[in-house]
């Protein structure tokens, strides 16, 4: 099932999922909707916790009239999870993203924490201030975790998966070298883009196989698969959570293909009036403008 999170008309943020020939989005809150499901929390981040697989299963086998279901042009789509606790990032984990660079691939994660204040929605810009310098795009597979993970073998990790959704982990190059560490960088409002949708993990065949693309103004500027992944979704969750508890809702980005802004000539750094266009089979496409933030 495909979960989004929706703005309904007096400006509210709702949970609700697509139908399964995506044109509606089902209100599952609705007051004609079943009773039960009406009694859901409120948020897809609560729903995340409760197991969105078996909220699936039993959403699937509910009836919803008409009254329930607005087509999906018609209403604003949020960022599925708009507030997560964290999002973990991994840095250097594709094999041509590392060869673009001349790098050896690192010996295990290499991990950094964006806030999950940086979270914006599809159509939502991202804000470019004159202070943070030269910034790059970066489209990856998040994963969200389902329920809290602690030390967690390699083996048993994928049943800690919630779903996945497309994340594009936008970060402020210059700061990154300066620092030569990815706090600021990484946290800038608006650097993490996600959507449109969640998707439970029976929407994807193979989430180790699955082709990333990011345009730019129409050009292509990044195309990968995450078969090319270093460390794969098992091994992330089981190093990530030997470092920190990861919670219900947490999300994972797995990494970026080559191709990120400084790898052009000239580099394709974002500029005020740019659009980027992420895609990944199953997840949608996720369309993000960038602005001037003055």
């Amino acid at each position: 099932m495909r979960f989004v999170t929706f703005e309904t008309a007096d400006g509210q943020l709702r949970p609700g999922f697509l139908s399964a020939d995506g044109g509606d989005v089902v209100d599952v809150r609705h007051a004609d909707a079943p009773e039960w499901a009406r009694g859901l929390p409120a948020t897809l981040l609560e729903w995340t916790g409760m197991g969105l697989s078996d909220i699936a299963d039993r959403l699937a086998r509910s009836d919803y009239p008409p009254s329930t279901r607005r087509p999906v042009g018609s209403v604003r789509l949020a960022a599925p999870l708009p507030r997560p606790g964290k999002v973990v990032g991994a840095a250097f984990n594709f094999h041509d993203a590392l060869r673009e660079r001349n790098m050896e691939p690192p010996a295990e994660p290499v991990l950094f924490i964006k806030s999950g204040r940086t979270v914006i929605g599809p159509g939502e810009a991202v804000r470019l201030h004159p202070e943070v310098g030269n910034v790059t795009y970066e489209a990856e597979l998040g994963v969200v975790i389902g329920r809290t993970a602690l030390r967690v073998a390699p083996e048993d990790a994928m049943d800690y998966v919630a779903g996945y959704v497309i994340v594009n982990d936008v970060s402020a190059t210059d700061m990154v070298r300066a620092d030569k560490g990815f706090v600021r960088g990484k946290n800038q409002p608006t650097f993490c883009p996600v959507g449109p949708w969640l998707a439970t993990p029976d929407e994807l065949s193979d989430p180790h196989a699955l082709p990333i693309t990011l345009h730019l103004d129409d050009v292509l500027r990044q195309q990968g698969t995450t078969a090319d992944l270093v460390f794969d979704i098992p091994a992330l969750i089981a190093h990530a959570s030997r470092q920190m508890p990861l919670d219900p809702g947490d999300i994972i980005a797995t990494g970026t293909p080559a191709g990120v802004a400084v790898s052009h000539d000239p580099p394709a750094w974002l500029r005020p009036g740019a659009v980027m266009r992420v895609t990944l089979p199953g997840l949608g496409t996720l369309h993000t403008p960038v602005i001037k933030d003055c």
